[in-house]
Formats: structure tokens, sequence, C-alpha cells
């Protein structure tokens, strides 16, 4: 056991955690001022069940002794055997509650993404049922495909450094589906649904960023190069991808704006996710441009062309984002960073591609499919939306009894 590597990783774990707070912050200003607390209190409740529920079952689903590939067994359930010794098949230098505890913060902020495609229109109940089941349901398996041991999806040789398909892709098309199940906002085309607090979701963005050098560069699981790579790379590609968008913004609407340019950074860290530590800080450059301008079609144009309402983009920017950035794992990744990777297209090996193409492909279908059996099982026992009295009236005060702000504000 080395204690860098131990400390480094807890610290990587405190910023992880930060992230849901920050992304609270980051839809909280996105919304109408009558709707603040409720989008907040989305990622608050969040980080209370997900704390449980991956102590209790969540992390031995996730990381327990494989089942044909599919789940992991029950013999950590409650924690039980997991100590302050190493467990070398994830992580030799660090003690098994700690890895546990890194991961704890991915299945926290996983589907606290998801609320951002259902503001201003959920019932509180339904969202709650709903974040359980989803993590349990599709988070705790697709976790054990990708990064347990035994898992179908590595064993198929999938990369992913630290949650393409496991939180962006899932977390984004689930967003979707959930955005369509529910049904657009009363008065959306209508009634102004503009940002109220933009410097609130600046600050948000920015608490992302920080938290992301955490998320990705933790995810080396020590003290060492290949997390210093993946510090680089996290930061390169955000910084090209809030360029991209407030160059394409400018060319599309004549003006870049803070909210764009946010965004964009946000966009780029979704896409050098799955390939931090797999690419080289030229490949994240490109990466990061790439993710900004696809991310900002999708929210500007896809989303207005097809009229789902998206309220928060979620799926505009964590499930197109994520896509990208897998596929471009398959094209940059190189073995001269990682080699317990793989080389791409880029460097000679194509295959890693169709690998990466496959793999998205089966999140995609597993976890729309999944997300829309729990909503419509969920259905069947309580009401997934509120009232058109409650939404004109706001959720704050219709579901939670309370103002952000005082009426001579």
């Amino acid at each position: 056991m080395d204690t860098g590597d131990t400390g480094f990783v807890m610290i990587s774990t405190a910023l992880v955690f930060l992230m849901t707070p920050g992304l609270a912050l980051f839809y909280g200003g996105m919304v109408r001022k009558k709707n603040v607390l409720s989008t907040l209190m989305h990622s608050w409740i969040i980080m209370g069940i997900m704390s449980l529920q991956w102590i209790l079952v969540g992390y031995t689903l996730a990381f327990g002794t494989d089942y044909h590939g599919l789940i992991g067994g029950l013999d950590w359930l409650g924690l039980n055997g997991v100590g302050m010794e190493p467990n070398l098949d994830y992580a030799a230098t660090i003690p098994a509650v700690v890895f546990m505890a890194f991961q704890m913060m991915f299945a926290i902020i996983t589907p606290a993404l998801i609320s951002g495609s259902i503001a201003e229109r959920m019932r509180f109940p339904a969202f709650t049922v709903f974040i359980l089941l989803w993590a349990t349901l599709v988070y705790d398996p697709l976790a054990h495909w990708v990064w347990g041991v035994g898992g179908f999806l590595r064993t198929f040789g999938a990369l992913d450094f630290a949650g393409g398909n496991v939180v962006h892709i899932s977390s984004g098309y689930s967003a979707l589906i959930v955005a369509l199940v529910l049904g657009k906002r009363k008065g959306l085309g209508k009634d102004s649904m503009a940002p109220h607090h933009v410097p609130m979701t600046v600050l948000g963005a920015g608490l992302l960023w920080f938290g992301w050098f955490g998320f990705n560069a933790g995810s080396a699981l020590g003290a060492n190069g290949l997390a210093g790579m993946a510090f680089v790379n996290t930061n390169t590609a955000a910084a090209a991808a809030a360029i991209a968008w407030a160059v394409v913004e400018r060319i599309h609407r004549g003006k870049s704006t803070i909210l764009g340019t946010a965004s964009g950074a946000v966009a780029g860290l979704v896409a050098i996710t799955p390939g931090a530590g797999f690419v080289t800080p030229l490949s994240s450059i490109f990466i990061g441009l790439v993710g900004g301008t696809v991310c900002y079609l999708a929210i500007s144009v896809m989303k207005a062309k097809f009229g789902y309402d998206d309220a928060l983009d979620a799926f505009g920017c964590h499930g197109i984002g994520g896509t990208w950035g897998a596929l471009a794992t398959g094209i940059f990744a190189t073995t001269t960073i990682n080699p317990a990777g793989a080389d791409g297209l880029f460097y000679g090996n194509a295959s890693l591609l169709g690998i990466q193409a496959i793999s998205v492909g089966i999140t995609i279908v597993f976890t729309g499919a999944a997300t829309f059996i729990i909503l419509k099982g969920i259905a069947l026992f309580m009401k997934l939306r509120v009232n058109e009295e409650q939404e004109s009236i706001g959720l704050d005060l219709s579901l939670h009894g309370e103002t952000a702000y005082s009426e001579f504000v």
C-alpha cells in the first residue's frame, strides 16, 4: 500500500464529490426562479440516496465477484469484506474502502446528470423512486460490464478510462427517454424559459471543471505519470471545446455568450472523459474542438428540429458528447500513453474503433430500454408529472413549500 497514492485518490474522491453540488448550481441557474430550489434538490437528494445505496448494494453489484459477465455478486453486500487492505483486482496500492469511496462519487453524479432533462415538471416522489431504481438496475450493471473484473464489455476490449459509457452515455440517453416520456413543459415555445441566474450556472461550470481533475486524473488510481497525463488532457479538451463553442455560436447566432462558453467547456470535459488516460494532449485538442462543436449543434439545431424538451440539455451535452468521446478513444488511443489500453485507428488498429462503436450501441440500447421500462413501471403506482397548477406556481412552492428569493428582491 502506498500512502501517496492513497492520499491522491482520497483528494480526487473529494473533488469528484464537489462536482455534484457544482452540477446543482450549473442546472439551478438555468431554470426559472420559481424552480431553482427544486432543481438544486434533485442533486442534493441524490447525494443522500446514492451514498447509502452504494454502500448497501451498489458497490457489490458493480465490482463484486463476476457472474457471467453481467453483474457483480453479493459478496460485498453492506461493504462486508471491504476494508483497509487493498483489493488487488482493482487498485493494488490503496485501501479497498478508498477505491469504493472514489467509485461512489461516480455513482452519485451520474443519475444527477439525468435531472437536467426533467427540470420544472417531474414530481419529487416519482423522481426519488426513479433514481433508486435506475441506479440499481442500470448504473450498477453497466459499471460492472465496463469496469468490473469479468464484465463482458471490459473483456470485449472496450476502453472507458473515467466514464464515457458508464457515466455520460448512460445518463445522456436516459435523460432523453425521461424527457420524451414526461413531455414538454407547459408554455414551451410561448413563455420565456430563459435562465434566471447565469452567474450561478457559470460558477457551477467552474466547479465542474475543477472537480473533473479528480474525476479523470483520479481514475489512474495513483499519483503517477498517467494521472498527470489525464489531468493535462482534461484541461486541454475543456479549453478547446469552450473556444469551439464560442466560435460556432458567433458564426451561427452572431454573438458568443458566457453561458455558451461555459457549456462548451463542460462538453469538452464530457468528450475527453473516456479517453483521458489513453490519448495524447494533441489528440485531446481535436477531441475538445469536435466535442464543443457537435454538442452545440445538438443543442441549438437538433433539439429545435425534433422538438423534444431536454430542459437543461443533459442529452445534448452528455449523450452526444459522451458518444463522440467514446468513438474518439477508438480513433486516438495509443499504448505509448497507456500500455494497458490499446492502439486506435490513428495508430493502425481499426478494430478498436469497431469495439468502441459496438460498446456505445449496447450502452444506448440497454440504458434507453431500461429507463423506459422503469418509468412505465413507476407510472403504474404514482404520477410522474406535476399537474398544471403546480407547474404554473413553480415546483419550489408547490412541491417543497419554499421560495429561493424574497418577493422584494
